[in-house]
């Protein structure tokens, strides 16, 4: 359990930064190619890049992670997904996705206490692991469809998770050590958004 929890903590990018890609060309050019039509959408993605990238050229790289989080509503099958992956790719980060979808317990996100024996990290831990950068985009795919019983506590995590002054120290029950998502760029989708909590929308 030990040699566990050691592997765990070890593999976590904690200086590791991939560098961002700043072109608005490339990014237009990555946009188009994923997806036909949606010009009103992606020109407002494209002025979203353009800040991000003034951002970093004027503050340093740590100041961009002060931009909107991005949330897309809209029917299944539309592109929300596949638009975050975009995003993902013409700012030349990693992508990690976390499945909202029939969520029924908040430790799916936060881990479990090691003081259980079957115990591991969340999914937000286990997805910069992979990432195997500090700076992401970190998709929460379908916020709308977590369990009625478990809807508050996940929303809960969520707040904490993407308010800035909250998630530069969001700890982790497994690892119970905090760890800094500020320089993450969090991107939600969503159906519709009657059963997010207003705090989170907010």
């Amino acid at each position: 359990a030990t040699q566990r929890y050691v592997t765990w903590v070890t593999g976590y990018p904690w200086n590791s930064k991939s560098k961002d890609i700043l072109d608005l060309k490339k990014a237009k050019e990555v946009l188009d190619r994923d997806h036909f039509g949606l010009d009103m959408l992606k020109n407002r993605m494209l002025e979203y890049i353009a800040s991000i990238m003034l951002n970093i050229q004027n503050n340093g790289p740590d100041f961009a992670t002060q931009s909107p989080i991005l949330c897309f509503v809209g029917l299944a099958g539309t592109g929300k997904t596949t638009f975050a992956v975009s995003i993902a790719e013409a700012l030349g980060r990693k992508f990690v996705r976390i499945p909202f979808g029939g969520m029924a317990d908040s430790r799916v996100l936060r881990g479990q206490s090691r003081f259980f024996p079957d115990a591991e990290p969340g999914q937000v831990y286990k997805g910069m692991v992979r990432a195997e950068t500090k700076n992401p985009v970190l998709l929460f795919d379908e916020l709308d469809r977590v369990t009625e019983t478990a809807r508050a506590d996940i929303m809960g995590v969520l707040i904490e998770l993407l308010d800035p002054g909250q998630n530069n120290a969001f700890s982790d029950h497994y690892v119970d050590y905090p760890v800094n998502l500020s320089n993450c760029l969090f991107v939600a989708t969503a159906n519709n958004t009657t059963a997010i909590s207003t705090a989170v929308i907010d």
